[in-house]
């Protein structure tokens, strides 16, 4: 084992006295050492509850012969961080989650983990870290919280956003909104629909990571523990077995959770995240051409919040993640392993029941394109994306004259008073990966539009990203970015726009003379922050369609 390199011999004495000064006895320092990796913060609610799952997945590895050692790792709301300068920590926090995986791991010589996330990066950056270890690891995320419920409305933190821009018009009164700000969320779990952190859970669980059930069974319920207690007894066989994640991870099965995440229309930031998981395992496994290639596998196959009419509870009681698989059985690779031991294939063949209303069948989709779109252009060489299963259908061709805002504060600020017209695209830059620096979500001004009913009049473009609950037309993920220099840096306010979602096209309506030559006069803004952890993330990342990984 591992852990015999830190408790094993007469030199070891001092490690385990150190140990022994915790709690754990030589009994303990016999069996496997586990890592549990916990997220918990009295900040985020989709944390709040974590220290009940972590209760249940150590009861389970010391059933089955393991050691557990309990270690947190950061975690960041991006709803409360939405908006203001916090936004410029949530991508970058993923780094950070990453390093403290790895670098917990590698230090006090664990056998295996369990990770424990919930939230938008905490997932991914737990994945990251740990496949960096090598270890055998079994992932429990923390399930979604149920939805709130206004006069029989079910409603969710969305609501909440669009009912700002639905105040600023004057369409419900400041009590109305109290009212929706009371109840929307009713308790622990990450936020009720399929934005970022429950499409990481999904991904999670569709590439063999977590337990079946687990990614959409919610938070604060019986069956989580059951999955959590599970999990714990699991990770002791898997590290007796030595099924590390290479022999789990591959690129069919990236391609697996792809497929998923495009059926399901999931969020936009799968496209940082999944390739950035994919580079811990081998450079440039995953990348947006993937997305793109396979978008044309998959209808859209579920109307899910934000978009559509379904939250995450009606997901699980439809069937789950095994119940999407199953109903794409015919596009996937049945023969990828799982951490619960079995194939794909066989979880799949023991789905005994799927709602069909929730989980549409292939040749009945809710859509019969893929829920995200990969687009490509004069303005955006190197791609940008869109979360088409949240679109109007008549948003999916639009031409509009550009209105550039240098910030997402100018953006917001000139959406709430009104100066945007229909039949315009709201340009916002210098928010990508560097410029931000961060790639802040825009959840405000997306928000904003479709609350003051511009979402089929107005489209936003930006080399920033959109929060998971973002609906409407809006594009991002804009490369390369303005900082480094991409056509969006020198779009100009009145200049021609042209959104293709059919034909995967964003382009600026400008000769490629005209382009080179503004850009041969474009000169690099400096750094909008100059120390601190931001900027030295600034000068490291890379472009969004390379993951946003650390370079």
């Amino acid at each position: 084992m591992i852990s015999d390199s830190v408790k094993k011999g007469i030199e070891r004495a001092p490690h385990r006295s150190l140990l022994k000064a915790c709690g754990y006895s030589d009994e303990d320092l016999e069996k496997p050492f586990i890592g549990v990796a916990n997220s918990f913060t009295e900040v985020v609610p989709g944390h709040i509850h974590l220290r009940e799952i972590a209760k249940a997945v150590k009861e389970g590895i010391y059933s089955n012969g393991g050691t557990a050692f309990e270690f947190n790792t950061m975690a960041i709301c991006d709803g409360i961080a939405m908006g203001h300068e916090g936004m410029r920590y949530s991508l970058p926090s993923r780094e950070i989650i990453a390093d403290t995986v790895e670098s917990m791991a590698k230090a006090h010589g664990f056998d295996g983990l369990v990770l424990i996330p919930s939230c938008d990066k905490v997932v991914p950056g737990m994945l990251m870290g740990a496949i960096r270890t090598g270890l055998p690891f079994i992932v429990v995320t923390g399930g979604a919280m149920p939805p709130g419920e206004i006069r029989g409305r079910r409603i969710d933190l969305i609501s909440v956003f669009e009912a700002v821009g639905e105040y600023k018009v004057g369409k419900i009164s400041e009590e109305e909104l109290r009212e929706l700000e009371n109840h929307a969320c009713p308790g622990a779990g990450s936020c009720a629909g399929l934005f970022t952190a429950n499409t990481m859970a999904c991904v999670t669980e569709a590439l063999g990571l977590s337990l079946p059930y687990c990614a959409t069974s919610l938070a604060k319920t019986a069956e989580k523990i059951r999955i959590a207690r599970r999990s714990g007894r699991r990770i002791v066989d898997l590290v007796k077995n030595n099924i590390t994640p290479d022999k789990i991870l591959s690129k069919e099965s990236f391609e697996n959770a792809i497929l998923v995440d495009l059926a399901l229309g999931g969020s936009t930031n799968t496209t940082l995240h999944i390739p950035a998981i994919a580079h811990e395992l081998e450079e440039k496994l995953i990348t947006l051409d993937d997305f793109d290639r396979l978008s044309d596998k998959v209808p859209h196959i579920a109307s899910l919040r934000p978009g559509g009419k379904y939250f995450i509870e009606d997901l699980h009681k439809a069937g789950g993640i095994p119940g999407v698989l199953k109903v794409l059985e015919g596009v996937i690779n049945k023969d990828c392993l799982t951490v619960s031991g079995k194939t794909i294939g066989e979880i799949i063949s023991e789905v005994k029941y799927i709602d069909y209303e929730v989980i549409r069948p292939i040749d009945n989709p809710v859509h019969e394109t893929a829920g995200i779109r990969i687009l490509r252009g004069s303005l955006a060489p190197n791609g940008a994306v869109v979360k088409i299963s949240a679109v109007k259908p008549e948003m999916y061709k639009f031409e509009g004259e550009a209105r550039v805002f240098n910030s997402e504060e100018e953006a917001v600020k000139a959406i709430l008073n009104g100066e945007i017209e229909g039949g315009e695209v709201v340009v916002i830059r210098y928010e990508g990966p560097a410029g931000g620096p961060g790639m802040r979500e825009m959840l405000a001004p997306t928000s904003a539009i479709c609350g003051m009913g511009l979402d089929d009049k107005v489209a936003l473009v930006t080399d920033g990203r959109f929060s998971g609950g973002s609906r409407g037309p809006c594009i991002g993920h804009v490369s390369p970015e303005a900082m480094a220099g991409g056509p969006i840096a020198i779009v100009e306010d009145g200049d021609l726009i042209k959104i293709d979602m059919i034909n995967k096209r964003l382009d600026l309506s400008l000769s490629k003379e005209e382009i080179e030559e503004r850009l041969k006069k474009w000169k690099k803004p400096e750094l909008k922050v100059k120390k601190g952890w931001l900027a030295r993330y600034a000068k490291l990342v890379s472009s969004a369609d390379e993951g946003a990984i650390l370079k």
